[in-house]
């Protein structure tokens, strides 16, 4: 993966290894917020508002009926019958790959998104109904990938490593977890964020996935230094600003590949622009917007909250300890050998 670099200035330099070793925050400077730290957006609210659910915020007793009810991993209503272990299901069986957790390996929160004080029963909060106003008929310059089917039966293609998903082959975490548009998901949940002058970094734990902002003194300016259109990165091409004490992140350009496996795709004529402030000491309240007339019927905005996280940062070993590539991929060309009577059943 790439490093962004901002173009060059004069008489500014990137230590970017030493800011993010260091733990002294970063000065306020007039309209900057302070988002340095060690960070969790983990809730069981999802993008969008579950069927039977009519209002946006909900009361504390209902935020907790609804988190008991709310699927985790593919599960209807938790993780398994109390005991904290799941059932083995049969091979190829509907619910084979989302039987693959209990409650030993998740940590994806214990209620509902809390909001500025407010539980919420999304984190869309623009349309009113809480749901992705997707075209019927959408013009798409990519092909969307859908790998539900081989996550809950493990029936999918097995010809190469290419034919994984991104998460499966330790490119990007799942959930949309660095965004743009980042959401909590099944487990690491935790962000760190580091500021300097030039640059903000969001770093993910989950496969570590790494976002180098550039930040500039208007948003004219950071458009002006967007990079070429064939630089398709990972995570797109942000630039960012500081306006009315947010961080403003707006990013175009999000390379192909993942956006054909993002629950929040736009194409090459879209943007999303997020926008980060300190609601409290503890709270950062963040806000995505998502503008794409190729996808969807109209802009569309979602909200949430990183709290300060409880949590130690963790080592994210994906590549180190991604077993199951190698072992899919000999399982198939051994059944391809069964198949061909080059060796026995």
């Amino acid at each position: 993966m790439s490093i962004l670099q901002k173009p060059p200035m004069p008489t500014k330099t990137l230590l970017f290894i030493g800011a993010l070793a260091c733990s002294t925050a970063m000065a306020q400077n007039d309209n900057r917020p302070n988002l340095e730290g060690i960070w969790t957006n983990a809730s069981l609210t999802d993008l969008q508002r579950p069927e039977g659910v009519d209002t946006l915020v909900v009361s504390p007793e209902q935020a907790q009926i609804i988190a008991a009810a709310t699927p985790i991993a593919g599960i209807e209503g938790g993780l398994d019958e109390g005991d904290g272990v799941n059932d083995t299901p049969e091979a190829g069986a509907d619910d084979f790959g989302v039987r693959a957790y209990n409650n030993f390996w998740v940590s994806p929160g214990s209620n509902l998104a809390l909001v500025k004080g407010e539980y919420r029963s999304s984190y869309i909060v623009d349309p009113p109904s809480g749901r992705i106003p997707r075209r019927e008929d959408p013009q798409y310059d990519f092909e969307r990938a859908n790998f539900g089917n081989r996550y809950a039966t493990g029936i999918a293609d097995y010809s190469g490593p290419e034919a994984f998903p991104n998460a499966e082959r330790c490119l990007l975490g799942f959930g949309n977890k660095a965004g743009p548009g980042m959401m909590g998901a099944l487990y690491n949940n935790t962000y760190q964020f580091v500021q300097t002058d030039d640059y903000v970094m969001i770093l993910v734990e989950m496969v570590h996935d790494a976002r180098i902002i550039p930040v500039f003194d208007s948003p004219e300016e950071a458009r002006t230094n967007r990079r070429p259109l064939p630089l398709e990165q990972w995570f797109g091409d942000s630039v960012g600003w500081y306006e009315n004490d947010e961080l403003v992140i707006e990013t175009t350009n999000i390379n192909p590949q993942q956006m054909s496996q993002s629950s929040i795709p736009i194409t090459k004529q879209g943007k999303i622009t997020e926008r980060f402030s300190r609601f409290a000491d503890n709270e950062i309240f963040y806000q995505f917007i998502v503008e794409d007339p190729n996808v969807y019927q109209q802009t569309w905005t979602a909200e949430l909250s990183f709290y300060a996280s409880p949590e130690p940062w963790y080592e994210y070993a994906c590549h180190e300890g991604n077993y199951s590539m190698p072992g899919s991929l000999a399982g198939a060309r051994r059944l391809e050998m069964v198949e061909e009577g080059l060796l026995e059943q």
